[in-house]
């Protein structure tokens, strides 16, 4: 190819890339005169190339003459001094509008070193604003706002992590970009990523959902629960949307949502309690008020209740726990029946603490056998055993059973057991009492 034909390709080259840049941009000679005007240019002000190319300077057609000598100066002054120039000015619209503008110049050396020329990019001042305004926004978020923020990509891996998102994972920012969220997640994961993949699908939802989870800690798993918002990523500079991922940002609400929930817990279990109490209260039977309370206690709490009443001996040594009563019932014939508990037993331990005391199910144990072994429902998981005491005196013992579903029993549930408990033995107590003849009744 000969050396024309090579320079009439380069300019080719140079006019697409000019023509294709989001910025508009112009280029002075020397002398002031303009040698390049790209299609943005063209769309701000109206002018077009073939207008605006071997006219020198703005003077009489694109900036008022007033102003024509201000500006030419302050862009021509960008070849005599290093770095870029930020200026504005308002220039004028081939309509005869006005235009203020944000302009960067910057000197062109020629060949020998020499200033050579001046270009100039620029855009409309509110368009640049917006933009800075996204960066400031941008650059904010992914510092230290007071939200987590976590962009995620389309493989579902964290790709930018600000500095609140990193301290609620307890980890880094960059440990955290590109691992798996399972890996970082011991609960809750499904949840999230049906949400990201929802997101990234059908887009963003109309408001915050609230997610619980179990983050993974050099301290250990954490529980927690984070009211997040999701928005789909799309590509600005694609021609259809292109998913870039989700921009997830959460906020901590742990303890506000937990006290919630102890609230409406309490409410609720103070609200059985005197249900139970107006249900024993019709019940002639002292024993049958006893049942009625279990049945009251159980709901929201555990699957079972069990009914032990220490047998009265004369051998204080001796002591033996009969079945009384369980809720739901058990096979017919089941209670009245002495409970053979080995030694240890948790029932056992709530009588010699005069206490309660909570136990699960081991790791890796079948937890049917484990049951088994102590006379509890096959399904039983975490026991919560309480003595009944009224009077000064032992009545008896009383079981809850959860199954594998539950959570284990805390302190709050212990709590709650020991209040229903001291209202069961009441009853047990006055059920034991001599009942008065008719005669007496009479008197």
């Amino acid at each position: 190819m000969s050396a024309s034909g090579r320079s009439e390709t380069t300019d080719d080259l140079l006019a697409a890339l000019l023509d294709g840049m989001d910025a508009a941009l112009c280029a002075f000679d020397s002398d002031g005169v303009i040698t390049h005007w790209n299609r943005e240019a063209e769309r701000i002000l109206g002018w077009s190339a073939a207008e605006a190319v071997g006219r020198k300077g703005f003077a009489g057609w694109a900036v008022r003459a007033a102003d024509a000598q201000d500006v030419e100066e302050r862009l021509m002054s960008a070849q005599d001094v290093p770095g870029r120039q930020v200026h504005e000015f308002a220039l004028l619209t081939k309509e005869g509008g006005r235009v203020l503008v944000r302009t960067q110049s910057a000197g062109v050396p020629g060949a020998d070193g020499k200033p050579a020329g001046v270009y100039c990019a620029f855009s409309e001042v509110h368009a640049q604003i917006d933009l800075e305004r996204s960066i400031a926004l941008s650059e904010a978020l992914m510092d230290d706002a007071s939200w987590g923020v976590v962009l995620v990509d389309v493989d579902l891996r964290p790709a930018v992590v600000n500095a609140h998102a990193a301290r609620a994972f307890g980890s880094g920012r960059t440990a955290l970009l590109g691992r798996p969220l399972g890996e970082l997640l011991a609960q809750g994961v499904e949840e999230l990523e049906g949400a990201l993949q929802h997101v990234l699908a059908e887009g963003s939802p109309p408001a915050p959902t609230e997610l619980w989870v179990s983050v993974r800690t050099p301290e250990g798993v954490r529980r927690r629960c984070w009211r997040s918002g999701f928005l789909r990523l799309g590509s600005p500079l694609a021609e259809e949307p292109v998913p870039l991922g989700v921009g997830w940002l959460f906020q901590d609400i742990t303890e506000a949502r937990q006290a919630a929930l102890d609230t409406a817990q309490l409410r609720f279990r103070a609200g059985q309690l005197h249900r139970s109490g107006r249900a024993a209260a019709e019940c002639e039977d002292p024993a049958e008020a006893a049942a009625v309370r279990l049945d009251f206690a159980l709901a929201g709490f555990a699957e079972h209740a069990l009914l032990d009443v220490l047998e009265q001996s004369a051998d204080p040594d001796r002591r033996r726990l009969v079945r009384m009563a369980a809720s739901p019932p058990l096979l017919p014939g089941a209670e009245a029946i002495p409970a053979h508990y080995a030694p240890g037993h948790p029932a056992l331990q709530a009588l010699d603490r005069i206490g309660s005391v909570r136990t699960s199910a081991p790791r890796g144990e079948a937890a049917g056998s484990w049951a088994r072994e102590r006379q509890w429902p096959e399904d039983a998981a975490h026991v919560l055993c309480t003595v009944l005491r009224s009077r000064g005196r032992t009545v008896g013992a009383l079981t809850f059973v959860r199954a594998a579903s539950r959570a284990p029993f805390e302190q709050a549930d212990a709590a709650y057991a020991e209040e229903v408990a001291a209202r069961v033995a009441a009853d047990l107590d006055l059920a034991s009492r001599p009942r008065p003849g008719r005669e007496e009744d009479a008197r």
